[in-house]
């Protein structure tokens, strides 16, 4: 996995790898940083760029799968979301991406007149990962005529559109709880795409 982080004034003086396989890479790294000269060691995992992405429909529902997630052993509802293969992608492999993960995990496309706009990054949990998430709306969306191409390790049992109201309620009473939706939510309320009332 390679790195395109532009930083300045950071140095990594020293990298231990403890584990790589595929999608991951724990490494041990001695950093300087710009207020601190000396180093210290920091284990990081290292993650391909994803991209997640809010699928609005005409009738302004946002799209969520219900997903089982083996870490917290839970299946929870959630906002399409994937890896990029490409270390360091270009924004338009970026938004392919995004499109591509959206109609295989959901099996909705962009209907007829349908736009796709970046709405920022994201840095899942920067205390130990570098995972970097690019934030992207699909306005207005429609059931592909080919469906979902999910694979079976996904484990989407579900996917639904909810209205705004729906989704608000969701994350209040703890329902919805991972980062990406809640950070892209966020970005539709605060971007005046989503209006609460």
């Amino acid at each position: 996995m390679s790195d395109c982080r532009a930083v300045k004034d950071w140095k990594v003086m020293k990298t231990v790898q403890h584990f790589a396989n595929e999608h991951l890479q724990v490494v041990t790294e001695c950093a300087c940083t710009p207020s601190q000269a000396t180093t210290r060691p920091w284990t990081v995992v290292h993650r391909k760029p994803a991209v997640v992405i809010a699928a609005i429909t005409r009738e302004d529902e946002l799209v969520l799968i219900r997903q089982e997630r083996i870490p917290i052993q839970r299946a929870i509802w959630e906002v399409p979301a994937g890896q990029i293969d490409a270390a360091c992608p270009t924004p338009a492999e970026t938004k392919r991406v995004a499109l591509r993960e959206l109609r295989e995990e959901t099996g909705y496309e962009l209907a007829p007149g349908g736009k796709c706009a970046a709405l920022g990054q994201l840095f899942s949990s920067p205390g130990f990962t570098d995972e970097c998430a690019s934030l992207f709306v699909a306005r207005l969306v429609r059931l592909s005529a080919t469906g979902h191409a999910h694979e079976p390790s996904e484990s989407i049992l579900d996917c639904r559109s909810f209205p705004i109201h729906k989704v608000t309620a969701m994350i209040a009473r703890g329902e919805i709880a991972d980062a990406n939706t809640l950070a892209v939510y966020a970005r539709l309320v605060a971007g005046g795409i989503f209006q609460l009332s």
